[in-house]
């Protein structure tokens, strides 16, 4: 059951980050935080970098949450071979997120750079959301073989 919530709360975090940096990329404030992984005011940023670090924080935020999704699939032992691919994959496309965000940052919002980190992003969102879809899949298989 913790499973299910877990990836679920992954999925609903995700998204939250692909709107946030929806919104960081369409306002035009990608640059507004020059330095990664801070800001230049450290940790707390002042007001002019608040939605570049929000972004930030909510993708590392999303980061952990996958981590941990992958590593809960690997512990539950009712998981089959999708669940663990789907959830893997997703681990490894997170990590590559995070570093070709910061790629995307020194060198400036380089065209095809942001575009690779959208179409990266739109398949983290894939395997997170299929993560999801089996995690309740066995939740639900685990109900009627208990009945």
């Amino acid at each position: 059951m913790i499973l299910q919530y877990l990836a679920l709360s992954t999925l609903i975090i995700l998204y939250s980050l692909m709107f946030v940096g929806g919104y960081v990329s369409a306002a035009g404030l990608g640059l507004t935080c020059p330095e990664w992984p801070l800001c230049p005011n450290g940790i707390m940023p002042s007001e002019e970098y608040l939605i570049e670090w929000i972004h930030r924080l909510v993708a590392v935020t999303t980061g952990i949450f996958v981590v941990l999704t992958t590593v809960s699939v690997w512990i539950n032992k009712k998981t089959d071979r999708k669940i663990k691919f789907t959830s893997t994959f997703a681990a490894i496309l997170v990590i590559t997120q995070i570093g070709l965000g910061a790629l995307v940052i020194d060198l400036k919002l380089q065209a095809v750079l942001v575009a690779i980190h959208l179409g990266i992003g739109i398949l983290l969102f894939a395997m997170v959301l299929f993560t999801v879809l089996f995690a309740f899949r066995i939740s639900k298989s685990n109900r009627s073989n208990n009945t």
